[in-house]
């Protein structure tokens, strides 16, 4: 083969390289990914028998870095290169033919610029060319080469920053909506009662500071409202608030939930942002934290010292600016004496710690209250003028409420939605929380349909969405799709007889 015909070889054999990363820069989901995609193409092009790729460079860049058949790792693989050939590589200019700094292992480098709008992110490094007849120098074909392929990977590399990006606050702002859903007609923490007013002064102390805070009490008395109001009265109230129910799922998930998880890691994951990750710039809260498992507590203790996460299945290190609000129910400080529960998390989470009182013991903010939720559901289920009558708010005054204020705004929108009036009777309450006759009710319905009628009026207010019903009516989705398959069976039933 003549030497016109080789050269024409080996540039349609480059050429191909070239369109081949092209393509496959599409559909490549990390700087891991990637980094290793310009790697392969360019040891394997140009024969090199090592090389390097770093995603960042002035260390103001964060990246990856990804090596073949180089020895050490990390920030160490970038002091072979010298400082003036770290200068040159600065200006945008490809070096070959020099050697690395502070090694005898390798002859020659070949190193190309990643450049992107007029500054340097990365380079591609290559060491020692191999050939048939040994080692032999690198030329400038292969510069030119190396130059296109690094051009091509920053455009890659900026690209992918961007599609993460815009994926990382389409979840937040999917978050947040969330939240504001769940919050709304939630505005402010409601109560009059010596022990809430001096909740409320505490919170808004700690509010203004960003240290954690630990919010203690009953199932249901309000530990999420009021680290809303913390967060809303805070300098990150322009951030997103994040919740989290530790005890609302198993470990394995909880991990990926609190830490997110990268694309790979299982048959069908993709990748997926963590709470952590969405609360950064503003609150996370993380509910019943007593039920975070051992390994997980470590893992959290991490990133509340070092500032930084590492998604589950991932390398990289994420820096976060967060605040955490933590609440719980159970007893902690036993839970710490008997290895439960980590000594040095729990005093990291505990700086500040906010009693919150169970709604028995602030009686007088029933009234308050009742008349807040009758509001708030009345005008959702299109019943803006329902009140309470005398017999009925005296009525609640006596019940213990052990679900406190859950329970109370539970036993208000059923009462809403059963009663036959705008005015709530005494009867209506006791037909709403099953304290009525356990046959039939005193209007005539048994409590089969009771409960059918408030299951199916619960779903309409809520628009047909089964997860909010779900919680609206202190169920999980599994006895409600139980439930509903029964109504329907019941009225075709009803339908055809």
């Amino acid at each position: 083969m003549g030497t016109m015909e080789f050269e024409s070889g080996w540039r349609e054999v480059q050429l191909e390289a070239l369109l081949d990363l092209s393509l496959d820069l599409v559909g490549i989901r990390s700087e891991e990914e990637l980094a290793r995609e310009l790697l392969h193409r360019a040891v394997g092009t140009l024969d090199a028998r090592a090389g390097f790729v770093s995603t960042g460079w002035t260390g103001t860049d964060r990246g990856v870095i990804t090596t073949f058949g180089l020895s050490g790792e990390g920030e160490s693989i970038l002091q072979i290169v010298s400082l003036p050939v770290r200068e040159q590589l600065e200006q945008g200019e490809t070096v070959r033919g020099v050697p690395a700094a502070g090694t005898a292992e390798i002859g020659e480098l070949l190193l190309a610029p990643m450049r992107w709008q007029g500054r340097t992110i990365g380079v591609v490094a290559l060491a020692d060319k191999e050939g048939r007849g040994g080692a032999r120098p690198f030329d400038e074909a292969d510069a030119r080469f190396l130059t296109t392929l690094a051009t091509l990977g920053a455009a890659g590399l900026m690209n992918l920053r961007t599609f993460l990006e815009m994926e990382r606050e389409r979840q937040r702002l999917e978050e947040e909506n969330r939240s504001l859903r769940e919050a709304a007609g939630e505005e402010g923490f409601i109560g009059t009662a010596p022990s809430i007013r001096r909740v409320l002064e505490l919170a808004r102390r700690a509010a203004v500071t960003d240290v954690g805070v630990m919010i203690r009490g009953e199932s249901g008395v309000g530990k999420e409202r009021l680290a809303r109001l913390i967060h809303g009265l805070s300098p990150r109230a322009s951030g997103p608030f994040v919740p989290l129910d530790c005890a609302a799922m198993p470990e394995s998930l909880l991990e990926a939930e609190l830490f997110g998880i990268e694309e790979g890691v299982a048959t069908g994951v993709h990748r997926r942002l963590g709470k952590l990750e969405l609360a950064s710039g503003g609150t996370l809260f993380l509910d019943e934290i007593g039920d975070l498992p051992l390994a997980l507590q470590a893992k959290l203790l991490r990133v509340v010292q070092e500032h930084e996460l590492e998604r589950v299945g991932g390398r990289e290190r994420i820096p976060l600016d967060l605040r955490i609000l933590s609440a719980t129910n159970r007893p902690l400080e036993e839970m710490v004496e008997s290895g439960t529960f980590r000594r040095d998390l729990y005093y990291r989470l505990r700086v500040v710690v906010i009693e919150l009182p169970p709604l028995r013991e602030r009686r007088e903010d029933i009234p308050l209250l009742a008349r807040h939720f009758l509001a708030l559901h009345g005008a959702r289920m299109g019943r803006p003028d329902a009140r309470l009558r005398p017999e009925a708010m005296a009525w609640l005054l006596q019940r213990r409420f052990p679900g406190n204020i859950r329970e109370l705004e539970n036993l208000i929108q059923a009462a809403v939605a059963l009663a036959e009036e705008e005015e709530i009777s005494r009867e209506d309450l006791e037909l709403a929380s099953g304290d009525g006759p356990s046959e039939r009710t005193t209007r005539g319905m048994t409590l089969r349909e009771v409960e059918r009628r408030h299951i199916l009026a619960v779903l309409e207010s809520v628009g047909g969405k089964r997860g909010e019903a779900a919680r609206i009516l202190g169920i999980d989705r599994t006895t409600l799709y139980r439930k509903l398959r029964h109504i329907a069976t019941h009225d075709a039933t009803c339908i055809t007889s």
